[in-house]
């Protein structure tokens, strides 16, 4: 047993080393190019690629023999060996569900649930997110709730096809097996061209099948296409803050700011083990930029190199054969995150308001007997020379030409994915504006705070001292923790409410409503300022109770019925404004 483990082991280690996914070959304009997992290979590498990939084949082949061999014993079903891909059943599930019990249910598993329990037929669920999102404790959570003799869970690898997974469904079928949970069925070339064998043959016989993969985006091209009105979806990316608190029990907004968006994995295992070693997510610079390639960059590229034998590339195939595709994505999210903090700074720090982080430095500055780095005199000119060089930065940053036309056709998977969000700006007498908020605040603050300390330093800045720098970084940091919770109240808000609500920032000509709640039934709304401090002073409210500020709200949107500042402070009442705190506001907000 021991020389079959470090066989199994040898061989892995082997396998680290090959490359990925299945060599395929497009006309490129009238030239038949070589791909490997999506990526261009040059005719000199041609055949080492070949060489490496029927390598890593043999090395899979072999290592399923091995591992069946080691499953099969003491199995109440039959020997996997029968099977082409990975297939778990019966007995030899309940390691999985032991090692998941304690985890609560994400808010959207009842959706899961309701799934498997109901009687239609034909449709497949899809578990559709980012990594790191819970798609795969969803899977083992839902086998823990049924008969594990009439349940299987099938673990697919890039060597898969559908004709293998074909073989083994109709086995499980014939087996009396029910309940079919497939992971990384992505993974495998022809799942998106080929999925409705799925709904058409083996769903709509009875069989319950859950749909889980990494590249989520190929789902979204399954439903749309072979498993078109077919599917049942259930979206894992989103997780507001109330979800995060509670399955995590984190209560620090600060918390969510710096690392939501994804599971961390170190401390909860809330996703795939094989990412363990990685941590978290948005620890650092290098940990979200990693995660955006595998993730977000590789999930939107290998669905669309198997989406229609790549067809839709559109004007991204430029990028695609350049081997720049990872680059430009990853670019394009870093400058939607740098403009988000050249808008913090113009705002908070360049408009006669200085904004609360100001405030707040100088209060503790004069509490503590020294002059806040705000109010020396190179003021102005040491914001000046920060937003220079990140002008520099944002132009020096570009390793690719990204035209108009990549950026929008990248941005709308970006939204297939979940990962941006349109939420409107509203003005008085004029259309709405774009406003593009994250839904992983983890992501934005860390390349945002990434940008800060690399800006600071510059030899432009030589002359600060270590403790100035600091204090510069923090005052900066503290006004982007203010603009990221006002999307984060505005974007929970937005998700929960009832088709007659809706929410939205309301912008003056001098002046906003963080957020407004219009009751369009009702012909009613509630204003709102959001601020990332735990004081009061009455300079935080002043919009609230400008006269024609309400007047003008009042005329588009109906009576002001409500006037609320969300802090992180006590609840009290102040002149007539409700001071809430904001913690508990997110956390109450439900969707029942």
């Amino acid at each position: 047993m021991a020389e079959i483990q470090k066989k199994i082991d040898d061989l892995k280690k082997e396998l680290e080393t090959l490359p990925k996914g299945n060599i395929t070959y497009k006309n490129i304009r009238g030239a038949k190019r070589m791909y490997l997992d999506g990526k261009y290979v040059k005719a000199a590498d041609e055949v080492d690629a070949i060489a490496r990939v029927d390598r890593r084949n043999k090395i899979e082949m072999e290592l399923k023999d091995l591992l069946s061999g080691q499953f099969s014993v003491g199995s109440s079903t039959a020997p996997t060996a029968e099977y082409l891909t990975n297939v778990i059943s019966g007995e030899r599930l309940k390691p999985y569900i032991d090692g998941i019990k304690n985890y609560k249910h994400r808010e959207c598993f009842g959706r899961l649930e309701t799934f498997l329990n109901s009687k239609v037929t034909g449709k497949v669920c899809l578990l559709y997110g980012l990594r790191r999102t819970g798609k795969t404790i969803m899977l083992f959570q839902a086998i823990a709730m049924h008969d594990l003799n009439e349940s299987a869970y099938i673990k697919i690898m890039s060597s898969n096809d559908m004709s293998m997974l074909n073989n083994d469904l109709r086995l499980l079928s014939e087996r009396g097996i029910k309940y079919v949970f497939i992971n990384e069925v992505t993974l495998m070339n022809d799942f998106i061209d080929s999925a409705s064998l799925l709904s058409d043959v083996y769903a709509m016989s009875g069989m319950k099948i859950v749909l889980a993969g990494t590249d989520s985006l190929g789902l979204v091209f399954s439903s749309d296409e072979e498993l078109y009105d077919r599917t049942v979806t259930i979206h894992t990316t989103f997780i507001p803050f109330r979800e995060y608190s509670s399955l995590l029990d984190i209560h620090d907004i600060d918390e969510y700011i710096r690392y939501g968006g994804t599971f961390r994995v170190g401390e909860t295992n809330f996703d795939d083990p094989e990412l363990e070693d990685e941590g978290i997510s948005f620890r650092d610079d290098e940990s979200t930029r990693r995660y955006i390639d595998t993730a977000i960059a590789r999930n939107i590229q290998h669905s669309l190199a198997c989406y229609k034998d790549g067809a839709h590339f559109r004007h991204l195939i430029e990028l695609y054969e350049a081997d720049e595709f990872t680059n430009a994505v990853n670019r394009i999210i870093e400058d939607m995150n740098h403009r988000f903090l050249i808008s913090v700074i113009e705002r908070g720090f360049k408009s006669h308001d200085l904004g609360s982080a100001t405030q707040i430095d100088r209060k503790r500055a004069a509490a503590e007997g020294r002059t806040s780095i705000m109010d020396q005199a190179d003021k102005r000119g040491v914001l000046d020379r920060f937003m220079k060089i990140l002008d520099i930065r944002n132009k020096n940053d570009l390793t690719v030409e990204i035209t108009a036309d990549h950026v929008s056709e990248i941005k709308e998977y970006l939204k297939l994915l979940d990962l941006i969000i349109d939420c409107p700006v509203e003005t008085i007498g004029s259309n709405p504006s774009e406003n593009v908020l994250f839904s992983q605040p983890g992501m934005r603050y860390c390349q945002a705070q990434a940008l800060v300390y690399s800006i600071m330093k510059d030899e432009s800045f030589d002359s600060f001292s270590i403790i100035k720098k600091n204090e510069f970084c923090n005052i900066i940091l503290e006004e982007v923790k203010g603009r990221m919770l006002e999307e984060i109240v505005l974007l929970e808000t937005k998700k929960i409410l009832p088709r007659e609500k809706r929410a939205f920032k309301l912008i003056f000509a001098v002046g906003e409503f963080d957020m407004v709640i219009a009751d369009e039934k009702a012909l009613t709304c509630e204003i709102f300022e959001v601020k990332h401090t735990d004081n009061i002073f009455k300079g935080q409210y002043k919009n609230l109770i400008d006269e024609e500020k309400c007047r003008l709200t009042e005329h588009k949107y109906g009576t002001i019925t409500k006037k609320t500042v969300l802090y992180r402070g006590e609840n009290t009442v102040v002149d007539g404004i409700h001071y809430v705190n904001v913690t508990e506001y997110l956390e109450k907000l439900d969707k029942s």
